[in-house]
């Protein structure tokens, strides 16, 4: 029986990319249509070009997954290295394809140069090794099988990679596992640890795998934002696709208000979706955050139709003259204070005449805490025309964490109003 492909290794290979300089992205290509095709990725890993280490790699994957891709190392230098170290890892020999070199001088010919020696190292070919074509460059990829596992060797530029991978790896994938899918689901959580929230979902998440259904899970942690991935793979779609619904439902039963999102739709999504189902629209008034939160809110395609406009008040005169904050209270509460932002946010709102205005004012640091108002204190509030809500907050990190966390802070704000 033909070995069914469930798993995949990648391996990009390339000094330049253990560099500042280069970043491997045809992985990220690769785990997209694995993916799909219900093939979990099990490890990516990036290897310079050096035999060694190339072959205990090479070793390694061949043991643990039923597919090893290689992207990069077929090109002419000597320092293109993984057509020979996969030939000497499986134990087979190298000899010139002769159609292959043929090709590669047309190539070159085409364009009215000779063929440089070093190029004849493309038409090398392990024996048992199936040629794939490459029509965008000098290097063709190979595919070979080692005890019912497969290698595929492709070229390391993405206009020469993805074309081949699917027009002859894809293929080959749907076939050894035909009907394989891998379902995934995404809960979006804000204004909860990492910890808080691992602490509700393990006990839900643990429960899922049962009845031959294997469910993983993984938490995803940036500013302001938590995220439960769900996943699993198999044949049974629809079985599958009940354990995980079941698995979103529990989560967001458990986790409350603080889920935002099971649908994949980001937080400023959430919350433009919710302004157009009111009808209202928004204005926004931001210190420490410097505009971040207005560029949230319009990288949202058609958020001409709810967002009114903005001032960036970072300037304490800015805040007086443009959002009406008294100066006295400046004077008196400091800039970073509750008093202050709920003056911005109203201020906003009567500024633009929306129905809801939200302000940021806070301390995003390196410099500027105090012991009372240490980096990452942070005060947001909302505005509409009945309510006014309004909180201090304190926020780990950097500058960039900080204004981050502000930010989702801010929008999550928004969403509650406008939920009540």
């Amino acid at each position: 029986m033909t070995r069914r492909i469930e798993t995949a290794e990648i391996l990009a290979v390339g000094s330049e990319m253990l560099t500042p300089f280069r970043v491997d992205t045809n992985s990220l290509f690769l785990t997209a249509r694995l993916n799909e095709l219900g093939v979990i990725v099990r490890r990516k890993s990036v290897v310079g070009d050096r035999r060694d280490d190339l072959a205990a790699c090479v070793r390694e994957a061949l043991a643990r997954v039923d597919l090893v891709i290689t992207t990069g190392g077929l090109g002419p230098t000597d320092d293109d290295l993984t057509r020979e170290v996969v030939a000497d890892v499986l134990g087979r020999a190298l000899t010139i394809d002769e159609t292959i070199l043929a090709a590669i001088q047309a190539r070159f010919a085409r364009r009215g140069v000779p063929m440089p020696s070093i190029n004849q190292r493309q038409a090398c070919v392990p024996s048992g090794a199936t040629v794939l074509p490459n029509s965008e460059g000098t290097a063709p990829g190979l595919l070979l099988e080692h005890h019912e596992r497969l290698i595929a060797l492709l070229p390391g530029p993405p206009r020469e990679m993805q074309p081949m991978f699917v027009r002859a790896i894809a293929p080959l994938v749907e076939a050894r596992s035909p009907g394989r899918r891998l379902q995934r689901r995404v809960v979006k959580v804000t204004g909860r640890s990492e910890s808080q929230v691992e602490e509700i979902a393990n006990p839900i998440y643990t429960a899922l795998s049962h009845g031959g259904i294997v469910v993983d899970a993984t938490i995803l942690a940036t500013p302001g934002q938590i995220e439960v991935h769900l996943e699993s793979a198999g044949d049974d779609h629809d079985a599958i696709r009940a354990v995980l619904d079941d698995g979103v439902a529990r989560l967001a039963a458990a986790l409350g208000p603080a889920v935002f999102s099971t649908d994949g739709r980001t937080l400023e999504e959430v919350v433009g979706d919710a302004l157009r189902a009111r009808g209202w629209r928004i204005a926004v008034a931001e210190s420490c955050t410097g505009g971040l939160l207005g560029g949230r809110l319009t990288d949202v395609p058609g958020s001409s139709a709810y967002v009114v406009g903005g001032v960036i008040a970072y300037d304490n005169a800015v805040k007086v003259h443009e959002l009406d904050v008294p100066a006295t209270m400046i004077d008196e509460q400091g800039a970073v204070s509750e008093p202050v932002a709920a003056a911005m946010a109203a201020g906003a709102r009567r500024r633009f005449q929306a129905e809801i205005g939200v302000a940021i004012t806070g301390i995003a640091g390196p410099g500027g805490g105090t012991p009372a108002k240490p980096v990452g204190t942070v005060c947001v509030a909302v505005s509409t025309p009945d309510t006014a809500s309004i909180r201090t907050l304190s926020f780990p990190g950097d500058r960039d964490a900080i204004r981050r966390h502000s930010t989702a802070a801010a929008l999550d704000m928004v969403r509650r109003a406008l939920s009540d």
